[in-house]
């Protein structure tokens, strides 16, 4: 049995988590990520293989969130280096950063969002190879 393999990143009001083995796990290892999720009102996103926590956590205290809750998984940190120096201008984040923005809203935005922003939405996507 294959451990489900996260890489964290930690943003300024949140954190996000991509599972990289997701195909290689079994339906039961699914439920108790989906279990972990949804007790933090997270939001798991299966097309990305995402899920985002709108609480902000260190990485340490990910881990040992993960032990509290008895999921054994491999961990690495993903830390983003590029800041983008525009601000989004609208709705629930307004004033924050693109590059501060949870990765779920991000994806919303790309999928509901049709202005002048796109650019930044697109490349601020690339950045974090969501």
């Amino acid at each position: 049995m294959n451990k489900p393999l996260f890489v964290f990143t930690q943003n300024q009001n949140s954190f996000s988590v991509h599972v990289e083995n997701l195909e290689e796990l079994l339906v039961e290892q699914i439920k108790i990520i989906e279990k972990f999720v949804s007790q933090r009102n997270g939001i798991f996103d299966f097309k990305n293989y995402t899920f985002v926590i709108q609480k902000k956590l260190e990485l340490y205290e990910f881990i040992s969130l993960l032990k509290y809750s008895n999921i054994d998984a491999n961990v690495k940190e993903r830390i983003l280096k590029i800041k983008t120096s525009e601000k989004i201008e609208f709705g629930k984040y307004k004033g924050m950063f693109y590059s501060e923005l949870p990765d779920s809203y991000l994806l919303w935005l790309k999928k509901n969002y049709r202005v002048s922003q796109r650019d930044i939405i697109d490349r601020e996507i690339n950045n974090r190879s969501l």
